[in-house]
């Protein structure tokens, strides 16, 4: 499906800020979809499948969504979705068309950290609108909330293959941009980092998504997570260590100062590994008890398998309440 020149859709009316704006914890909520909108796809980041591109297609289509994919979104230059100059473009227009009401990345990988300091934030300010994505994409999110307030969604990528993102994912996701629904997403027994939780309950704007790109964004677009719930989630890379270094650079920057509370989300790949008797969950045990906040383990968020894998807003207030099991999020749209 090509891009279409379509006439922009009536304006909406001005964007509800809040009215405590100077607040860290205020969010610039996108209006939600709605049937007959324009939305776009994008590749900030590696490369899409044709066949899971049109398999994204169909799904949005039937929430009557009018579904448009960029110019470079099938584009490659090695591991990247074409060169930076088209990826950037790609996404900077569709931040100003006011006929674009979301924004989809078709997958994760390699190269949102290459751009996330170039998007036009005079567009994403003068006319909100949600990014999906998560993974590379958390880049863009920690960019954008930084520079603009704007919530995000963390969701499933429109590379879409049934057999690992199955009907109940893809109607979280259409109720995270459709409906402003409170998301509640409930801690599962079976996602290995349950092990890490440390009792009690805690409130502030969610933010975070990858581990990795979390940490890459120190001394670039992290922004203050003074008064917030910081989400983590990873994949394996080079081993435990891996994420011991990761939290303990964000431990000693001072990234983490203020954090009200900590969710886990899952860590495939790290299942069989062990050093002297430590695991994975030791070390996010380890690292993150310094906090001395609550931590819910086991959201079943993340780069494993899942068919129900939840959509998380990311900027609205959230709760974490170890006793209930639950993270529950105010809507990301308005």
């Amino acid at each position: 499906m090509s891009l279409r020149s379509t006439p922009p859709p009536p304006v909406r009316g001005p964007v509800d800020v809040a009215k405590d704006a100077e607040r860290r914890s205020s969010a610039v909520l996108p209006p939600q979809l709605r049937p007959g909108d324009r939305v776009r796809f994008v590749s900030p980041a590696s490369p899409p499948s044709r066949e899971g591109v049109e398999r994204g297609i169909e799904i949005l289509t039937g929430w009557g969504l009018r579904v448009e994919v960029a110019d470079h979104v099938f584009d490659q230059v090695g591991y990247l979705a074409g060169t930076d100059d088209d990826r950037l473009a790609d996404i900077n227009a569709a931040l100003r068309d006011p006929g674009v009401r979301a924004v989809f990345a078709t997958r994760g990988g390699k190269g949102a950290y290459r751009i996330a300091g170039d998007l036009d934030w005079d567009a994403a300010r003068r006319d909100p609108k949600p990014l999906v994505g998560f993974s590379d994409v958390t880049h863009l999110h920690l960019a954008l909330w930084r520079h603009c307030r704007l919530a995000g969604i963390h969701g499933p990528f429109v590379n879409w293959y049934d057999e690992y993102t199955g009907p109940d994912a893809a109607e979280g996701l259409r109720r995270a941009l459709m409906t402003t629904d409170r998301v509640t997403v409930h801690a599962d027994p079976d996602v290995p980092t349950a092990k890490v939780t440390i009792e009690g309950t805690a409130t502030g704007f969610l933010l975070g998504g990858n581990l990795t790109a979390i940490c890459n964004e120190v001394g670039a677009d992290l922004p203050s997570l003074d008064g917030a719930i910081l989400f983590i989630e990873d994949q394996k890379g080079t081993g435990l260590g891996q994420v011991d270094r990761q939290l303990t650079q964000l431990l000693r920057s001072g990234s983490l100062d203020g954090v009200r509370g900590v969710a886990v989300g899952q860590f495939p790949g790290f299942e069989q590994d062990t050093v002297h008797g430590w695991t994975v969950i030791d070390v996010l045990r380890d690292r993150l008890a310094r906090l001395d906040v609550p931590v819910l383990g086991g959201v079943p968020v993340g780069h494993a398998k899942r068919l129900d894998l939840p959509t998380l807003p990311l900027g609205p207030q959230a709760t974490i309440d170890t006793a209930a099991g639950t993270l529950s999020i105010e809507a990301g749209v308005r």
